[in-house]
């Protein structure tokens, strides 16, 4: 996911103004794992717009939901976890798509929808 947007750093104390949370809590969520903030060669956290949006997803879960900060990181892993495998169930898809259009279709037989008729249910098959 690129984009031709320079990308765009802050800095804690910026960030901490702007969510209106102490620059401590962002330490915390550091220390936790939540976040990952850039460092400058200065060794200063430098938060990019995806580490602030984020912190925002962070902050919605405990302020609006009050999920605590052991929920937070169940969700973050688990929301990370659904992107990897929609990356790749569209990959799988793609790959399915070009076989499908090589073999100018799937043949009948092999058709999921295909169901034999078997005289089971009333009235079918006659």
């Amino acid at each position: 996911m690129s984009s031709d947007r320079p990308r765009r750093f802050h800095m804690i104390r910026w960030v901490a103004e702007r969510y209106a949370i102490h620059p401590q809590t962002l330490r915390l969520y550091e220390r936790e794992g939540l976040l990952k903030p850039s460092r400058s060669e200065g060794n200063t956290r430098l938060y990019d717009d995806a580490t602030c949006a984020r912190l925002e997803y962070i902050l919605t879960l405990t302020r609006d939901l009050g999920v605590n900060l052991a929920g937070v990181e169940v969700i973050l892993q688990m929301k990370s976890r659904i992107e990897v495998l929609e990356r790749e169930l569209g990959r799988l898809s793609s790959a399915l798509e070009r076989e499908l259009a090589n073999r100018g279709g799937v043949p009948r037989e092999h058709a999921l929808a295909h169901r034999p008729r078997t005289g089971l249910v009333p009235g079918e098959g006659e």
